[in-house]
Protein backbone atom coordinates (compact mmCIF):
# COMPACT_ATOMS: atom_id res chain seq x y z
CA UNK A 1 0.00 0.00 0.00
CA UNK A 2 1.23 3.49 -0.85
CA UNK A 3 0.02 6.78 0.56
CA UNK A 4 0.48 10.30 -0.75
CA UNK A 5 1.29 12.90 1.93
CA UNK A 6 -1.50 15.45 2.22
CA UNK A 7 -1.02 19.21 2.57
CA UNK A 8 -3.99 21.01 4.13
CA UNK A 9 -4.32 24.79 4.08
CA UNK A 10 -6.41 26.01 7.03
CA UNK A 11 -6.80 24.75 10.61
CA UNK A 12 -10.53 25.30 10.93
CA UNK A 13 -12.94 22.53 11.87
CA UNK A 14 -13.02 21.03 8.38
CA UNK A 15 -9.27 20.98 7.87
CA UNK A 16 -8.63 19.56 11.32
CA UNK A 17 -11.28 16.86 10.88
CA UNK A 18 -9.59 15.80 7.66
CA UNK A 19 -6.19 15.79 9.39
CA UNK A 20 -7.53 13.65 12.23
CA UNK A 21 -9.20 11.09 9.94
CA UNK A 22 -6.02 10.84 7.86
CA UNK A 23 -3.98 10.35 11.04
CA UNK A 24 -6.34 7.59 12.20
CA UNK A 25 -5.68 5.81 8.89
CA UNK A 26 -1.92 6.32 9.01
CA UNK A 27 -1.73 8.81 6.14
CA UNK A 28 0.94 11.53 6.57
CA UNK A 29 -0.50 15.03 6.76
CA UNK A 30 0.52 18.60 7.55
CA UNK A 31 -1.80 21.56 8.17
CA UNK A 32 -0.64 25.10 7.42
CA UNK A 33 -2.48 27.85 9.30
CA UNK A 34 -2.16 31.64 9.00
CA UNK A 35 -2.85 32.28 12.69
CA UNK A 36 0.22 32.45 14.91
CA UNK A 37 -1.06 29.99 17.54
CA UNK A 38 -4.19 28.13 18.66
CA UNK A 39 -5.02 31.04 20.99
CA UNK A 40 -4.38 33.83 18.47
CA UNK A 41 -8.08 34.52 17.94
CA UNK A 42 -11.37 33.81 19.70
CA UNK A 43 -12.98 30.94 17.84
CA UNK A 44 -16.53 32.22 17.62
CA UNK A 45 -19.62 31.19 19.48
CA UNK A 46 -21.82 28.14 19.87
CA UNK A 47 -22.46 25.46 17.24
CA UNK A 48 -25.19 22.86 16.99
CA UNK A 49 -23.59 19.66 15.69
CA UNK A 50 -26.15 17.57 13.86
CA UNK A 51 -26.55 13.81 14.04
CA UNK A 52 -26.87 13.51 10.23
CA UNK A 53 -23.60 15.27 9.28
CA UNK A 54 -21.38 16.88 11.94
CA UNK A 55 -21.64 14.00 14.39
CA UNK A 56 -20.89 11.51 11.62
CA UNK A 57 -17.62 13.38 11.13
CA UNK A 58 -16.87 13.23 14.86
CA UNK A 59 -17.47 9.47 14.79
CA UNK A 60 -15.16 9.04 11.80
CA UNK A 61 -12.51 10.94 13.77
CA UNK A 62 -12.97 8.59 16.74
CA UNK A 63 -13.76 11.44 19.12
CA UNK A 64 -17.35 10.88 20.26
CA UNK A 65 -16.47 10.53 23.95
CA UNK A 66 -14.52 13.78 23.88
CA UNK A 67 -17.38 15.44 22.00
CA UNK A 68 -20.01 14.37 24.52
CA UNK A 69 -17.90 15.83 27.31
CA UNK A 70 -18.15 19.37 25.86
CA UNK A 71 -21.89 19.37 25.08
CA UNK A 72 -23.70 22.24 26.83
CA UNK A 73 -26.76 20.74 28.45
CA UNK A 74 -30.07 22.51 27.87
CA UNK A 75 -28.86 24.66 24.98
CA UNK A 76 -30.99 22.88 22.38
CA UNK A 77 -34.01 24.72 23.80
CA UNK A 78 -35.35 27.12 21.19
CA UNK A 79 -38.05 29.74 20.83
CA UNK A 80 -39.40 31.94 18.05
CA UNK A 81 -40.71 35.35 19.13
CA UNK A 82 -42.84 37.93 17.38
CA UNK A 83 -41.44 41.44 17.23
CA UNK A 84 -43.68 42.42 20.17
CA UNK A 85 -42.09 39.72 22.33
CA UNK A 86 -44.91 37.17 22.01
CA UNK A 87 -43.62 33.60 22.04
CA UNK A 88 -44.88 31.97 18.82
CA UNK A 89 -43.08 28.66 19.15
CA UNK A 90 -41.06 26.99 21.87
CA UNK A 91 -39.18 23.72 22.06
CA UNK A 92 -37.58 22.45 25.26
CA UNK A 93 -34.31 20.57 25.43
CA UNK A 94 -35.21 17.16 26.80
CA UNK A 95 -31.86 15.66 25.89
CA UNK A 96 -33.21 13.62 22.99
CA UNK A 97 -32.53 16.10 20.18
CA UNK A 98 -30.06 15.49 17.42
CA UNK A 99 -28.29 18.84 17.47
CA UNK A 100 -26.37 19.25 20.75
CA UNK A 101 -24.64 22.59 21.24
CA UNK A 102 -20.93 23.01 21.86
CA UNK A 103 -18.55 25.95 21.87
CA UNK A 104 -16.61 26.17 18.61
CA UNK A 105 -13.34 26.72 20.45
CA UNK A 106 -13.82 23.61 22.60
CA UNK A 107 -14.54 21.50 19.52
CA UNK A 108 -11.46 22.84 17.77
CA UNK A 109 -9.36 22.05 20.86
CA UNK A 110 -10.53 18.42 20.80
CA UNK A 111 -9.40 18.09 17.20
CA UNK A 112 -6.07 19.82 17.83
CA UNK A 113 -5.35 17.65 20.88
CA UNK A 114 -6.00 14.51 18.83
CA UNK A 115 -3.18 15.28 16.37
CA UNK A 116 0.54 14.57 16.86
CA UNK A 117 2.66 17.55 17.84
CA UNK A 118 3.88 19.45 14.80
CA UNK A 119 1.01 18.43 12.52
CA UNK A 120 -0.22 22.04 12.44
CA UNK A 121 2.32 24.58 11.22
CA UNK A 122 1.23 27.88 12.76
CA UNK A 123 2.04 31.31 11.31
CA UNK A 124 1.97 30.07 7.72
CA UNK A 125 -0.17 32.56 5.82
CA UNK A 126 -0.60 31.58 2.17
CA UNK A 127 -0.06 34.34 -0.38
CA UNK A 128 -0.40 32.28 -3.54
CA UNK A 129 -0.66 28.90 -5.20
CA UNK A 130 0.25 27.69 -8.69
CA UNK A 131 0.25 24.50 -10.69
CA UNK A 132 3.59 22.79 -11.34
CA UNK A 133 2.08 20.20 -13.68
CA UNK A 134 1.62 16.46 -13.26
CA UNK A 135 -0.73 16.98 -10.32
CA UNK A 136 1.76 18.91 -8.20
CA UNK A 137 1.25 22.42 -6.83
CA UNK A 138 3.36 25.10 -5.21
CA UNK A 139 2.17 27.01 -2.15
CA UNK A 140 3.87 30.31 -1.26
CA UNK A 141 3.77 31.80 2.24
CA UNK A 142 3.99 35.36 3.50
CA UNK A 143 7.41 34.71 5.09
CA UNK A 144 8.86 34.00 1.66
CA UNK A 145 9.02 30.24 2.00
CA UNK A 146 7.20 27.80 -0.25
CA UNK A 147 6.46 24.12 -0.67
CA UNK A 148 5.35 21.81 -3.43
CA UNK A 149 2.91 19.00 -2.86
CA UNK A 150 1.26 16.18 -4.72
CA UNK A 151 -2.02 16.47 -2.80
CA UNK A 152 -3.25 19.92 -1.80
CA UNK A 153 -6.52 20.56 0.08
CA UNK A 154 -7.92 24.06 0.47
CA UNK A 155 -9.71 24.25 3.81
CA UNK A 156 -8.99 27.97 4.00
CA UNK A 157 -12.46 29.45 4.07
CA UNK A 158 -14.38 32.08 2.15
CA UNK A 159 -11.38 33.83 0.61
CA UNK A 160 -9.46 30.66 -0.20
CA UNK A 161 -6.06 31.01 -1.87
CA UNK A 162 -6.38 27.44 -3.15
CA UNK A 163 -9.77 27.88 -4.89
CA UNK A 164 -8.37 29.71 -7.97
CA UNK A 165 -6.59 26.49 -8.95
CA UNK A 166 -10.03 24.99 -9.55
CA UNK A 167 -12.51 27.74 -10.39
CA UNK A 168 -12.81 31.45 -11.10
CA UNK A 169 -15.83 31.73 -8.78
CA UNK A 170 -15.55 34.29 -5.98
CA UNK A 171 -17.93 35.02 -3.08
CA UNK A 172 -20.45 37.80 -3.59
CA UNK A 173 -22.30 39.85 -0.98
CA UNK A 174 -25.70 38.31 -0.26
CA UNK A 175 -27.36 41.63 0.61
CA UNK A 176 -27.45 40.84 4.33
CA UNK A 177 -24.98 41.59 7.12
CA UNK A 178 -24.85 40.59 10.75
CA UNK A 179 -23.79 42.62 13.75
CA UNK A 180 -22.81 40.44 16.67
CA UNK A 181 -22.82 41.53 20.30
CA UNK A 182 -22.14 39.87 23.66
CA UNK A 183 -23.96 40.46 26.95
CA UNK A 184 -22.15 39.16 30.04
CA UNK A 185 -23.57 38.17 33.45
CA UNK A 186 -26.90 38.28 31.69
CA UNK A 187 -29.19 36.95 34.41
CA UNK A 188 -28.15 39.66 36.85
CA UNK A 189 -27.12 42.55 34.61
CA UNK A 190 -29.51 42.03 31.65
CA UNK A 191 -32.47 40.13 33.14
CA UNK A 192 -35.11 41.12 30.56
CA UNK A 193 -32.97 40.04 27.63
CA UNK A 194 -31.93 36.87 29.47
CA UNK A 195 -35.55 35.96 30.16
CA UNK A 196 -36.47 36.51 26.51
CA UNK A 197 -33.67 34.26 25.27
CA UNK A 198 -34.38 31.54 27.83
CA UNK A 199 -32.03 28.60 28.26
CA UNK A 200 -31.16 28.08 24.60
CA UNK A 201 -31.77 30.10 21.45
CA UNK A 202 -34.13 32.87 20.44
CA UNK A 203 -35.15 33.91 16.93
CA UNK A 204 -37.22 36.98 16.15
CA UNK A 205 -37.55 37.25 12.34
CA UNK A 206 -39.07 39.99 10.24
CA UNK A 207 -38.76 40.88 6.54
CA UNK A 208 -35.31 42.36 5.96
CA UNK A 209 -34.19 41.98 9.55
CA UNK A 210 -33.88 39.50 12.38
CA UNK A 211 -32.57 39.17 15.91
CA UNK A 212 -31.06 35.83 16.81
CA UNK A 213 -29.47 35.13 20.18
CA UNK A 214 -28.33 32.17 22.22
CA UNK A 215 -27.08 31.44 25.69
CA UNK A 216 -23.48 30.31 25.54
CA UNK A 217 -21.39 28.76 28.31
CA UNK A 218 -21.70 30.39 31.69
CA UNK A 219 -24.01 33.39 31.88
CA UNK A 220 -23.26 34.89 28.46
CA UNK A 221 -25.71 35.88 25.74
CA UNK A 222 -24.48 36.16 22.16
CA UNK A 223 -26.73 38.19 19.87
CA UNK A 224 -26.63 38.23 16.07
CA UNK A 225 -28.54 41.15 14.56
CA UNK A 226 -29.20 40.70 10.85
CA UNK A 227 -30.16 43.44 8.43
CA UNK A 228 -30.65 43.32 4.67
CA UNK A 229 -28.92 46.53 3.65
CA UNK A 230 -26.27 47.49 1.08
CA UNK A 231 -22.69 47.41 2.30
CA UNK A 232 -22.56 51.16 1.78
CA UNK A 233 -25.25 51.58 4.44
CA UNK A 234 -23.07 49.85 7.02
CA UNK A 235 -20.00 51.80 5.88
CA UNK A 236 -21.60 54.98 7.24
CA UNK A 237 -21.63 53.54 10.78
CA UNK A 238 -18.63 54.01 13.07
CA UNK A 239 -18.34 50.57 14.66
CA UNK A 240 -15.49 51.74 16.88
CA UNK A 241 -18.06 53.79 18.83
CA UNK A 242 -20.03 51.05 20.58
CA UNK A 243 -22.84 53.27 21.88
CA UNK A 244 -23.38 55.12 18.61
CA UNK A 245 -23.22 51.95 16.52
CA UNK A 246 -25.65 50.15 18.83
CA UNK A 247 -28.07 53.06 18.74
CA UNK A 248 -27.93 53.25 14.93
CA UNK A 249 -28.60 49.54 14.52
CA UNK A 250 -31.33 49.57 17.18
CA UNK A 251 -33.10 52.41 15.33
CA UNK A 252 -33.88 49.93 12.56
CA UNK A 253 -35.88 47.92 15.11
CA UNK A 254 -38.10 50.76 16.29
CA UNK A 255 -41.32 49.42 17.78
CA UNK A 256 -39.86 46.03 18.68
CA UNK A 257 -40.17 44.75 22.25
CA UNK A 258 -37.61 46.38 24.58
CA UNK A 259 -36.35 42.99 25.79
CA UNK A 260 -35.37 42.29 22.16
CA UNK A 261 -33.78 45.65 21.38
CA UNK A 262 -31.87 45.38 24.68
CA UNK A 263 -29.84 42.67 22.97
CA UNK A 264 -28.53 45.48 20.75
CA UNK A 265 -28.35 48.50 23.04
CA UNK A 266 -27.17 46.80 26.24
CA UNK A 267 -24.19 44.98 24.75
CA UNK A 268 -20.98 44.71 26.74
CA UNK A 269 -18.79 44.52 23.63
CA UNK A 270 -18.24 46.74 20.61
CA UNK A 271 -20.60 45.54 17.84
CA UNK A 272 -18.75 43.58 15.16
CA UNK A 273 -19.94 43.80 11.57
CA UNK A 274 -19.95 40.56 9.58
CA UNK A 275 -21.13 40.87 5.96
CA UNK A 276 -22.55 37.65 4.56
CA UNK A 277 -21.01 36.44 1.30
CA UNK A 278 -21.77 33.32 -0.70
CA UNK A 279 -20.44 31.34 -3.63
CA UNK A 280 -22.88 30.43 -6.42
CA UNK A 281 -25.26 27.76 -5.16
CA UNK A 282 -24.47 24.39 -6.68
CA UNK A 283 -20.92 25.42 -7.68
CA UNK A 284 -18.97 22.64 -9.40
CA UNK A 285 -15.66 22.43 -11.24
CA UNK A 286 -13.87 19.99 -13.50
CA UNK A 287 -11.49 17.58 -11.76
CA UNK A 288 -7.99 19.07 -11.44
CA UNK A 289 -5.34 16.48 -10.49
CA UNK A 290 -3.78 16.79 -7.06
CA UNK A 291 -6.02 19.44 -5.50
CA UNK A 292 -9.48 19.84 -3.97
CA UNK A 293 -11.46 22.02 -1.54
CA UNK A 294 -13.70 21.54 1.48
CA UNK A 295 -16.04 23.62 3.62
CA UNK A 296 -16.48 27.32 2.88
CA UNK A 297 -13.64 27.23 0.37
CA UNK A 298 -15.86 24.94 -1.74
CA UNK A 299 -19.44 25.97 -0.97
CA UNK A 300 -19.68 29.16 1.09
CA UNK A 301 -23.32 29.92 1.87
CA UNK A 302 -25.28 32.47 3.87
CA UNK A 303 -25.58 31.18 7.46
CA UNK A 304 -28.05 28.31 7.65
CA UNK A 305 -26.85 26.24 10.59
CA UNK A 306 -25.01 23.79 8.34
CA UNK A 307 -21.66 25.44 7.54
CA UNK A 308 -19.48 23.90 10.26
CA UNK A 309 -21.32 20.58 10.02
CA UNK A 310 -20.77 20.36 6.26
CA UNK A 311 -17.11 21.35 6.57
CA UNK A 312 -16.48 18.61 9.11
CA UNK A 313 -18.34 16.02 7.05
CA UNK A 314 -16.38 17.10 3.98
CA UNK A 315 -13.16 16.51 5.90
CA UNK A 316 -14.27 13.12 7.16
CA UNK A 317 -15.52 11.94 3.77
CA UNK A 318 -12.36 13.09 2.00
CA UNK A 319 -10.20 11.36 4.60
CA UNK A 320 -12.15 8.12 4.27
CA UNK A 321 -12.01 8.25 0.47
CA UNK A 322 -8.23 8.69 0.49
CA UNK A 323 -7.83 5.86 3.00
CA UNK A 324 -9.99 3.56 0.87
CA UNK A 325 -8.04 4.27 -2.33
CA UNK A 326 -4.39 4.82 -1.29
CA UNK A 327 -3.11 3.75 -4.73
CA UNK A 328 -5.58 5.86 -6.74
CA UNK A 329 -5.70 9.39 -5.33
CA UNK A 330 -7.53 10.79 -8.35
CA UNK A 331 -10.35 8.27 -8.02
CA UNK A 332 -10.62 9.14 -4.32
CA UNK A 333 -10.78 12.88 -5.05
CA UNK A 334 -13.38 12.39 -7.78
CA UNK A 335 -15.52 10.26 -5.48
CA UNK A 336 -15.24 12.80 -2.67
CA UNK A 337 -16.03 15.80 -4.87
CA UNK A 338 -19.15 14.20 -6.33
CA UNK A 339 -20.53 13.58 -2.85
CA UNK A 340 -19.51 17.05 -1.64
CA UNK A 341 -21.17 18.75 -4.63
CA UNK A 342 -24.38 16.84 -3.93
CA UNK A 343 -24.44 17.59 -0.19
CA UNK A 344 -23.83 21.30 -0.58
CA UNK A 345 -26.43 21.67 -3.35
CA UNK A 346 -29.08 19.93 -1.22
CA UNK A 347 -28.61 22.22 1.78
CA UNK A 348 -31.75 24.19 2.67
CA UNK A 349 -31.11 27.91 3.09
CA UNK A 350 -33.67 29.59 5.35
CA UNK A 351 -31.78 32.38 7.07
CA UNK A 352 -30.23 35.55 5.70
CA UNK A 353 -31.61 37.02 2.48
CA UNK A 354 -33.87 34.04 1.71
CA UNK A 355 -36.17 34.30 4.69
CA UNK A 356 -35.98 38.08 4.73
CA UNK A 357 -37.58 38.26 1.30
CA UNK A 358 -40.86 36.85 2.60
CA UNK A 359 -43.50 39.57 2.48
CA UNK A 360 -45.00 39.73 5.96
CA UNK A 361 -43.77 39.35 9.52
CA UNK A 362 -46.37 36.65 10.18
CA UNK A 363 -45.33 34.61 7.15
CA UNK A 364 -41.66 35.02 8.00
CA UNK A 365 -42.12 33.58 11.49
CA UNK A 366 -44.49 30.85 10.31
CA UNK A 367 -42.06 29.77 7.59
CA UNK A 368 -39.33 29.49 10.20
CA UNK A 369 -41.56 27.50 12.56
CA UNK A 370 -42.57 25.18 9.70
CA UNK A 371 -38.94 24.48 8.93
CA UNK A 372 -38.22 23.57 12.54
CA UNK A 373 -41.26 21.30 12.76
CA UNK A 374 -40.52 19.59 9.46
CA UNK A 375 -43.59 20.92 7.65
CA UNK A 376 -41.58 22.92 5.08
CA UNK A 377 -38.62 21.36 3.31
CA UNK A 378 -37.69 24.55 1.46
Amino acid sequence: MTTTPVTIIGAGLGGLTLARVLHVHGIPVTVHEAEASPAARTQGGMLDIHDYNGQLAVEAAGLMDEFRAIVLEGRQAMRVLDTDGTVLFEEADDGSGGRPEVMRGALRDILLDSLPAGTVRWGHKVTGTRSLGDGRHEVTFADGTSLDTGLLVGADGAWSRVRPLLTDAVPEYTGTSCVDIYLYEADTRHPAAAKAVGGGSLMAPSPGQEIFAHRESGDTLHAYVMLSRPQEWFADIDFTDADAAGARIAAEFEGWAPELTALITDGDTTPVLRPYHALPHGLRWERVPGVTLLGDAAHLQAPNGEGANLAMLDGAELGKALAARPDDVEAALAEYEEGMFRRSAETVVFEGADIHQIDSEHNTAQRLISLFTGQDKG
